[in-house]
């Protein structure tokens, strides 16, 4: 939402709305700038909160969204290493973007020989972290992994980051179960094509984009354009007018449907960040997350409205509010580190609750059947080479 255009796709507070009182961060890039980061983001953010918002007593309400950003706000995580000035993008020349251009086996390889522990973080698919870590070394001339120890080890950090910048800080989480959700995700679509979505993509496709997809250099990976719902009608917008109506309208459907898909798989991710970012996160360091329920929407102001007043009316006199905040156990023996590979499926999964996760997922139950059908077609159920270097889910320790 901080780019200019395709106010309907990203979902952007109307105008009326915005008049109920005062916003920031809306629609202030322009959205050619592709270099656009968390960094920029939080430089423009911290100011006005402190300066603007605190300095007027009021109090600033951080809506998300992507919940990434949301942590550069409440906790010290981010690593600065060029000087810039606060309020501009990136430099053109940005030397992550450079690297992405970059093998990913051959970034990985880089980042091993100056960082090896960051490294064995990440996966060498993950090409944007391996990425950044290279970037932050050539820098500022020190690891990556040896900034984030010094960030964990100041007073009030924990094992995922520094610590918190603002104490007094609550989260109010706005969940619903799967089915509503869903049910609701689609309807919204439905909504916005019918709010004009199709000619905000065909008038910014125009003036945006439609010349890069003719140079055959479109980048759906950065800046406004990886926002959810353009590269969607990718097909729709690059073929309209040069194909029969029956195949425009075949694409449109096509774009409409992945838009419905892709939303309500991003939704689950937002769920899962929350899930294990803000109510498994270890430390201290962690403001109090109150669940409020949205699944029936004819009891908003019972199940979400007054509750939420009440949390923030105490959370600003400084009492307990009536609502307790969500707990969930964090597991000490997990290992976010641990790689193995699933000779199964040729990949190599970084974090115990990842292999857990894969080992359960169809693609790799899918390999295991074939292969059990495939031993017992011969009679045996392997030889004592595979007993050596299997394990019975597949996997290949490392």
């Amino acid at each position: 939402q901080v780019y200019k255009g395709l106010d309907i796709i990203t979902n952007k507070v109307s105008p009326q709305e915005q008049s109920l009182c005062r916003h920031h961060m809306i629609s202030f890039v322009d959205p050619l700038v592709s270099n656009y980061t968390v960094v920029d983001f939080r430089d423009k953010a911290v100011p006005l909160i402190s300066f603007y918002i605190f300095a007027r007593d009021k109090i600033p309400i951080v809506v998300g969204g992507t919940n990434y950003y949301i942590e550069s706000l409440l906790w010290k995580v981010l690593i600065n290493t060029k000087e810039k000035p606060s309020t501009a993008p990136r430099p053109a020349s940005d030397r992550k973007v450079e690297l992405e251009q970059l093998d990913g086996a051959e970034l990985h390889r880089r980042l091993s020989q100056v960082d090896p522990e960051m490294a064995a973080r990440l996966h060498p698919h993950d090409k944007r972290k391996v990425a950044r870590s290279l970037q932050v070394f050539e820098e500022t001339g020190i690891p990556h992994s040896e900034i984030l120890h010094q960030q964990q080890e100041e007073e009030g950090g924990g094992p995922l980051g520094g610590p918190l910048k603002y104490p007094h800080s609550c989260i109010l989480w706005l969940h619903a179960d799967q089915a509503a959700l869903d049910a609701r995700l689609e309807q919204r679509v439905d909504d916005m094509v019918a709010a004009g979505l199709l000619e905000e993509l065909r008038d910014f496709h125009r003036r945006y984009n439609r010349e890069k997809v003719a140079e055959n250099r479109q980048d759906y990976q950065h800046g406004i354009f990886q926002s959810i719902g353009f590269k969607e009608f990718h097909e729709y917008l690059v073929s309209e007018g040069n194909c029969s109506p029956e195949t425009s309208a075949l694409l449109l459907e096509k774009g409409i449907q992945a838009l419905k898909q892709v939303t309500k798989r991003y939704a689950r991710r937002q769920n899962k960040w929350v899930r294990n970012r803000f109510l498994k996160r270890p430390g201290p360091n962690v403001p109090p997350v109150y669940g409020l329920e949205v699944s029936d929407l004819q009891r908003w102001e019972e199940d979400v409205l007054k509750p939420a007043l009440e949390i923030v009316e105490s959370f600003i006199q400084g009492r307990q509010p009536r609502a307790e905040p969500l707990r969930m156990e964090h597991d000490e023996k997990e290992n976010k580190r641990s790689h193995r590979v699933c000779e199964l499926c040729d990949r190599l999964i970084i974090g115990d609750r990842e292999w857990a996760a894969h080992t359960r997922s169809k693609s790799h139950l899918h390999h295991l059947k074939k292969r059990r059908k495939l031993e017992a077609s011969r009679g045996t159920m392997g030889d004592s080479r595979d007993a050596e270097t299997l394990g019975e889910d597949g996997s290949l320790p490392l």
